[in-house]
């Protein structure tokens, strides 16, 4: 019996599967292919024609950020924030990015832990784990490791991450629930989280939702911050935080979001 929303799971896993390849064909050229690849297509996020928004993509990293990688990577970058401005990474923790794409966030974070500590990605696509494990392959990144796996269902032991990150690819789950959950089991006592994401103001419906943008665009799926904030509570988060930072449809904002598991269950 096949899963519950299949479908839509794999309209992602074959959006994001093309995106990776435009980026491999590319190749050098790569930063000029994705312009309506993911959640920085205008298409997708804003429904207008014309240049990328500046909320997605590439463009929330800084130059020195983009100096530091592959020109792959950065393209590969199809999220609506920058994780590791919020996650406040120290040398040798251990960090988990959800979604990880094109590696973007887990060779940057693996810059910040230092030799002394590792970064992990977690992806179900194939073509962007052979994207990202040859970016890394590039950057020369040797404390890394890209897994293959749904973030519903984390490959990695119970309490084995100090810092969970994840760059607008929740909202891309059909089981938001199990992926909480899974953030909360692999974290440490103690642990935390730091995420971008798209996220509704709690007055737009489910459907307003869909109407503002499409699934694999990283809208129709959102969860609203109330949503958020009562799932992560119920997954046994504690100071749990969404702080919008810019709009990018109507009632729906890039946001941040925070939350640590507690030192004692």
């Amino acid at each position: 019996m096949s899963e519950p929303n299949a479908d839509l799971v794999e309209q992602v896993r074959a959006h994001y599967a093309a995106a990776a390849t435009a980026v491999t064909a590319a190749g050098t050229g790569a930063l000029t292919v994705l312009e309506d690849a993911g959640c920085c297509s205008p298409a997708s996020c804003s429904g207008l024609d014309g240049e990328v928004e500046v909320g997605f993509g590439s463009t929330l990293y800084s130059s020195e950020e983009q100096g530091e990688l592959p020109a792959q990577a950065v393209a590969a970058s199809l999220g609506c924030g920058n994780p590791l401005m919020v996650a406040e990474l120290a040398a040798g923790e251990r960090v988990l990015d959800l979604g990880s794409g094109g590696g973007i966030d887990v060779l940057l974070s693996a810059r910040r832990v230092g030799p002394t500590g590792f970064a992990y990605g977690v992806d179900m696509t194939d073509e962007m784990l052979e994207l990202a494990r040859a970016n890394a392959a590039r950057a020369g990144a040797t404390n890394v490791e890209f897994l293959k796996g749904r973030i519903e269902d984390v490959p990695l032991p119970d309490a084995s991450i100090d810092v969970v990150i994840s760059n607008c690819v929740i909202n891309l789950s059909v089981d938001k629930p199990a992926v909480l959950a899974e953030m909360h089991r692999v974290l440490a006592p103690g642990g935390r989280i730091g995420i971008s994401d798209v996220v509704a103001e709690d007055d737009v419906t489910v459907a307003d939702r869909a109407d503002r943008g499409s699934y694999v665009g990283c809208v129709a799926g959102a969860l609203s911050r109330g949503e958020y904030l009562e799932g992560l509570a119920a997954a046994g988060f504690v100071e749990a935080s969404v702080s919008f930072t810019h709009e990018v449809a109507p009632g729906m904002h890039s946001a941040i979001i925070r939350a640590a598991k507690p030192v004692k269950s």
